[in-house]
């Protein structure tokens, strides 16, 4: 709904939430979501609790804002980094780089979603669904590859099996159970990196997590 048709009630509610998602961020950032207080947020902003919580019922709601402004960020992100017309290994290493530069720019909006997962607290449906689009992006580019030139290897084809049954993550996408299984490891290994590096676990190593990064995610384009 843009603001023309909002009334300056609802604008103003859009606006305070936005102010009070900022200020959630910040505390993200410096102090971790599991730490997160609506009672601090309504200090910084000059209000009472009770009128913080006229915008937003408890934490949990507040985090899932905050989980899905991070996943739709990132997914439109990936989006805009392929470009429909470039061939599938152009698209797939554009949407590599994509998800570590967002990742590097802000590591607590990484974290909040692919991280420890806050104590209390579960992500509802509409969290999966807004993840869903990065993937259906991978699908789509090795679902263009077609089958590999030779056979896997029997691990591979074991989970190329259980992924022909077990499917329901990849919704209606039509990719064949080998691309769904080269999509998937594209993503865990590209995450696992990510990870890593975002936690701090590859610092005083003194190679270039950069060039890592990028041989991992060549050698998943390339795997059979």
């Amino acid at each position: 709904m843009g603001d023309a048709v909002r009334s300056p009630r609802e604008r103003y509610r859009e606006q305070v939430r936005d102010e009070i998602k900022a200020h959630a961020w910040t505390q993200v950032a410096t102090t971790g979501a599991a730490a997160l207080s609506l009672n601090a947020i309504a200090k910084r902003m000059g209000i009472s609790g009770p009128a913080l919580y006229r915008y937003f019922r408890n934490r949990d709601e507040l985090i899932t804002e905050l989980v899905l402004d991070a996943y739709r960020d990132l997914s439109a992100t990936c989006q805009a980094a392929a470009a429909p017309g470039d061939p599938p290994q152009a698209r797939l290493a554009a949407v590599a780089a994509a998800m570590r530069g967002w990742a590097l720019s802000a590591p607590h909006r990484y974290l909040l979603i692919y991280g420890t997962p806050v104590p209390g607290y579960l992500a509802p449906p509409a969290a999966t669904a807004a993840a869903a689009t990065i993937m259906t992006i991978l699908l789509d580019a090795f679902a263009e590859f077609g089958a590999g030139p030779g056979p896997v290897q029997e691990a591979a084809a074991a989970l190329d099996r259980d992924l022909a049954v077990h499917r329901e993550w990849a919704a209606d996408h039509p990719a064949a159970a080998d691309a769904l299984r080269r999509a998937l490891t594209f993503w865990t290994r590209l995450h696992g990196v990510i990870s890593l590096e975002v936690a701090g676990h590859f610092s005083g190593m003194k190679f270039n997590p950069a060039l890592l990064y990028a041989a991992e995610a060549d050698a998943a384009v390339a795997a059979p």
